[in-house]
């Protein structure tokens, strides 16, 4: 495996010395244009990454004692546990997690990945908000292992955690048909996701099953305001659902807010896709498809940690089971 190219391999191809390369680097004065040009071109032919981090954070071997983390939103009760997992394994090894929030950015997700790497992280574990990854070809053929977790890598092969997400969808819907429903809706988060495409799959494979179609659809609802509005059509219109599967937390957020402020919260069933705090303690409590982002960020660890250690395997897929949390939102009788 190619080794991570150095301040000194600059200045060889780019024929200047290392302290050039080095003021170029750190925006000095006292170098002309052409030579700063020639380091420059040198650095992008390399894919050369400075090292910020300071040396005193350095282990041996050149690693920071450090990895990245691109999540997709911090604040998110999900992408925290990940977090948190990810934190209380590396805690172990003498490691820390740097994290970051990618907002379904892709500029912002490789931002964020450049950013990381000019710091020399050890890995990166990655919840991947762009439609392609290939970017990262370069670093991952340094030596930097690279783990994505929730939503599969596009462009390039690594190891990847995620939740069974179409089984998840299913097992919502083959619930609320036992329940006496035939009239489900479902409200999506953005269709650009992944795991949203997968969760709609799910729910409309199940719904042939048992020889049914979608009643209500409303996709690319990405905040708990656009999931309340698209609802509060839906409970307006003139077959309204009996059953609603949202596929998201923010999601079931805004339905439940749709549902209460019409009052048809205790008539029209719901089961949600991610649990979230409190849901146990509304009135009824919430039905929902849990995920496990606690286990999934523990393999994420060890996976990483293993590529650090030495250990090499061709880049696999690990599926985490969801499983239905029954509270009472989801077992609301259909019409007779």
């Amino acid at each position: 495996m190619d080794a991570r190219p150095t301040l000194r391999d600059v200045a060889l191809l780019a024929g200047v010395s290392p302290k050039t390369v080095s003021r170029v680097v750190n925006r000095e004065a006292g170098v002309s244009a052409p030579l700063a040009g020639k380091v420059r071109r040198a650095i992008e032919q390399l894919g050369y990454r400075p090292n910020i981090t300071a040396s005193s954070l350095r282990r041996a071997g050149g690693r920071t004692a450090a990895i990245a983390a691109v999540l997709e939103d911090i604040a998110n009760p999900f992408s925290s546990a990940l977090h948190r997992a990810l934190e209380d394994v590396a805690r172990e090894r003498g490691v820390m997690i740097f994290a970051g929030s990618v907002d379904e950015d892709p500029g912002r997700e490789r931002a964020l990945v450049h950013e990381f790497t000019m710091r020399q992280a050890d890995a990166l574990v990655i919840v991947p908000a762009s439609d392609n990854q290939a970017y990262l070809g370069r670093e991952m053929a340094a030596g930097t292992p690279v783990v994505f977790v929730d939503r599969p890598p596009v462009g390039v092969h690594a190891d990847a955690v995620l939740a069974d997400n179409e089984a998840g969808a299913a097992a919502a819907v083959h619930h609320l048909v036992a329940h006496g429903h035939r009239e489900l809706a479902y409200l999506g988060d953005l269709r650009t996701i992944a795991t949203a495409r997968q969760r709609f799959q799910g729910f409309r494979d199940a719904l042939s099953e048992h020889g049914l179609r979608p009643a209500h659809v409303a996709h690319d609802l990405h905040t708990a305001e656009a999931a309340e509005q698209a609802m509060a059509r839906m409970l307006a219109a003139q077959r309204p659902p009996t059953a609603v599967f949202s596929a998201q937390n923010l999601v079931t957020i805004g339905v439940i807010r749709a549902l209460r402020a019409s009052g048809r919260h205790h008539d029209v069933a719901l089961v949600g896709f991610d649990d979230f705090p409190l849901a146990d303690l509304l009135e009824p409590a919430v039905t929902v498809v849990a995920q496990d982002p606690s286990t999934m960020g523990r393999v994420a660890a060890s996976l990483v940690f293993r590529r650090l250690d030495g250990e090499t395997w061709d880049p696999t897929t690990h599926l985490v089971p969801t499983r239905l949390v029954t509270r009472g939102s989801g077992e609301l009788r259909g019409p007779a």
